[in-house]
């Protein structure tokens, strides 16, 4: 896989920088936090906004071998450029015509309710053929699976899975990344008791805060945020590695005197002179727009603050002090990176760091570095 071209960054805002290395090692952190669990892929939403393709490649080179999507066009996309056969799981399930399309994909859908087990039971039996699936179980979210009353009326009337095979039973932790709430403990025994009335069934129920909370962790955990360097837990020291970086690029350094505003509004007012810079990142870009005048940056490893609202392709940055040569069009501007993770970007934001991944724009030239290359 090629790195981004001098050209490309020249022609960007910004340059996305996504370290598979670290994406690798996070995996293998998991792994060895799960014991005898697989360790499964979250890759939806285009893998957190990180390039589904170019990430379950290079997990699936580390040897992971179960991958998750949301939605059944992702799952298409991934399948068509994943070498190796291995298992993709279609979290939300089939909308009601999609099958024959589901079944031809060769993907795994996770069937949610038992009208969507009715309609891939049929396309079974038009298909001819026995079709694997994934039983999700509500145990305590209230979002998605089969309430524990039509787990009941399922283990009542098993011929409802006649065509399927059944792959794992799974739920899923409203409160992973928060270890100390009851509701986890809860959740585990629901599932526990739920999970039981499939036997020989694998299981799955932990997702990346699971992965940490030191007991079982049954038979498969799906890896999310962890992989791609958030914390797993909130308020705790984070044991992933940052996965992406991302700097910006000066534009243009201006003096402003005292007394004079800058952005949309001019919301930002000094009391004494000070120095602008502007960059080219805005919330065209997926940076949030609610950390005008809050948010920061780094130039040469020092803290600059957002002044005034973040603009559509722009951003505006106090950088009074900084050093002129730190300060000349085209110099760096840091983002993400070694002074500010995603956790400390979504902080600023009043966000998670799913949102900030997940924002990220298409404008930004993206530097992939390799797995198995060696960090410059």
């Amino acid at each position: 896989m090629k790195t981004t071209s001098d050209s490309r960054v020249r022609a960007a805002g910004a340059v996305l920088r996504i370290d598979l290395n670290a994406l690798v090692e996070n995996y293998r952190i998991l792994q060895r936090q799960t014991g005898a669990a697989e360790v499964g892929a979250v890759v939806k939403a285009d893998a957190y906004g990180l390039g589904a393709i170019p990430v379950a490649d290079a997990l699936a080179g580390a040897g992971c071998r179960h991958f998750f999507v949301a939605h059944l066009g992702e799952a298409i996309a991934l399948r068509d450029g994943l070498d190796g056969g291995q298992p993709i799981y279609v979290l939300n399930g089939l909308q009601p015509g999609a099958e024959a399309v589901a079944a031809a994909a060769g993907v795994v859908p996770v069937l949610n309710s038992l009208d969507q087990m009715a309609r891939w039971a049929a396309q079974a039996r038009e298909h001819g053929a026995v079709l694997p699936a994934v039983l999700q179980v509500d145990s305590g979210m209230g979002r998605l699976g089969l309430s524990p009353e039509e787990t009941d009326q399922l283990v009542a009337e098993p011929d409802r899975l006649e065509g399927i095979a059944l792959q794992l039973v799974m739920s899923h932790l409203a409160c992973g990344d928060t270890p100390d709430a009851e509701a986890n403990a809860q959740q585990y025994a629901r599932f526990t008791d739920l999970a039981s009335r499939f036997p020989g069934v694998r299981r799955s129920l932990d997702n990346s805060g699971g992965a940490f909370l030191g007991r079982n962790h049954f038979d498969l955990v799906r890896a999310g945020i962890a992989l791609y360097g958030g914390a797993p837990h909130v308020g705790r020291p984070n044991p992933m590695r940052a996965v992406v970086s991302l700097d910006a690029h000066i534009i243009q350094v201006r003096d402003l005197p005292a007394g004079a505003g800058v952005g949309y509004g001019l919301t930002s007012v000094a009391e004494a002179p000070r120095r602008i810079a502007t960059i080219g990142v805005g919330y065209a870009d997926g940076w949030p727009r609610c950390v005008s005048n809050r948010g920061s940056a780094y130039i040469g490893g020092r803290r600059v603050p957002v002044a005034g609202r973040v603009s559509m392709d722009s951003m505006t940055l106090d950088v009074t002090g900084i050093e002129e040569n730190l300060l000349q069009p085209g110099a760096p501007v840091e983002l993400l990176g070694p002074h500010q993770g995603i956790d400390h970007a979504a902080a600023d934001a009043d966000t998670i760091a799913y949102e900030i991944l997940t924002q990220l724009g298409a404008r930004y030239a993206r530097d992939y570095l390799p797995a198995g290359s060696t960090p410059v």
